[in-house]
């Protein structure tokens, strides 16, 4: 049976969402168990034989300032949620509240890994392969140093290796061109870094890849500091909202194009579905001790189900002892890094 803590509170629509998603992901699960946390007004009511309710006192705001999430909302549904994690009644934690708050209570709570500094937020951006690419960090860290990009390069291929089956997932880093003399002084050290990993054989390294190569899947894996990651995931997702949209309005216009429309169907709704951003919610939070992943905050009842589906996956395939053993295997060279500074997390 997994067990997965969920904080019902969090995100743009809360509870009406949450609890949806929750009924209907349990009933397409028959081996999960999922701790439902929330103020008790909102969960009363709710019913299911494998849901266990906990009841908290306060919500964490999607504008809360962090000191507020950490330090002052002691019970809150996103720490509540989380502590069943650190306790060992939850074996993996999802949230859709605020980024920030999620990545400093988390870190409170749980800790980092042994040679882990910063956790990243790992998500996917479809691509022209029919899969998705694998984009860390996403918002988590704004600035990170060479070595901080290293440590995210070794958790992705943990993440990938044991959610898509690949033995050894290729990784490559997000620079203004291929050759390795481009970009700034931070990436051409990580990128001697990822060589130097590469060549240990602790990762499948490719090179330099460029902004384009996100979608057309050039490596499984593209490492990069949270404020690039963050811009690349929603300019992905405006692009797609702007493709189906443009499609829709054209084949509208007349009954020519609504004729076209009914002959192109299945293509349409083909490329409809494999652009829809909600089919890769969920990103995991890498380099903490304990599983826990990251909903949009604007997410509805479907792309929560996704949030929790890859939640359960996780779990279910062991991925936290899978990125312990990465960064073993990888340790010497991590440890050869240069020091690190404190993290800047993103709200």
């Amino acid at each position: 049976m997994i067990t997965i803590a969920v904080d019902c509170m969090g995100g743009d629509h809360g509870p009406s969402v949450t609890l949806p998603a929750c009924t209907r992901f349990l009933d397409q699960h028959p081996d999960v168990q999922l701790i439902l946390v929330g103020l008790p007004e909102s969960l009363a009511g709710y019913n299911h034989a494998r849901a266990v309710l906990v009841h908290c006192t306060e919500v964490v705001t999607m504008d809360d300032p962090l000191e507020v999430a950490l330090r002052r909302k002691k019970d809150s549904s996103m720490r509540v949620a989380i502590t069943q994690v650190k306790d060992g009644a939850a074996q993996a934690v999802v949230s859709a509240g605020n980024t920030g708050a999620l990545m400093a209570i988390s870190r409170y709570i749980l800790k980092t890994l042994e040679g882990i500094d910063r956790p990243a937020i790992a998500g996917q951006i479809p691509n022209a392969k029919g899969g998705a690419t694998t984009v860390l960090d996403m918002g988590a860290n704004v600035d990170c140093s060479a070595a901080h990009l290293l440590q995210f390069a070794v958790m992705g291929s943990a993440l990938v290796s044991v959610l898509s089956g690949q033995e050894n997932p290729s990784v490559g880093l997000l620079n203004i061109g291929e050759e390795a003399i481009k970009g700034n002084e931070v990436i051409k050290k990580a990128g001697e870094l990822l060589r130097s990993a590469g060549q240990a054989g602790d990762l499948n390294f490719v090179g330099n890849v460029e902004g384009n190569d996100i979608f057309k899947g050039t490596a499984d894996i593209v490492v990069c500091d949270g404020f690039v990651g963050n811009v690349a995931l929603k300019a992905s997702e405006g692009l797609a909202k702007m493709i189906v949209d443009f499609l829709k309005k054209e084949f509208s216009r007349n009954i020519f194009t609504k004729m076209a429309a009914l002959t192109a169907y299945p293509v349409i709704s083909a490329l409809k579905k494999r652009m829809d951003h909600r089919r890769y919610n969920g990103g995991a939070l890498l380099g903490l001790r304990g599983l826990v992943f990251k909903s949009h905050g604007s997410a509805d009842e479907l792309a929560f189900g996704y949030a929790l589906g890859r939640a359960y996956d996780a779990a279910r395939n062991h991925l936290l002892d899978q990125v312990r053993v990465r960064i073993t295997h990888a340790s010497q060279l991590l440890c050869e890094a240069p020091p690190l500074t404190e993290p800047v997390i993103t709200g």
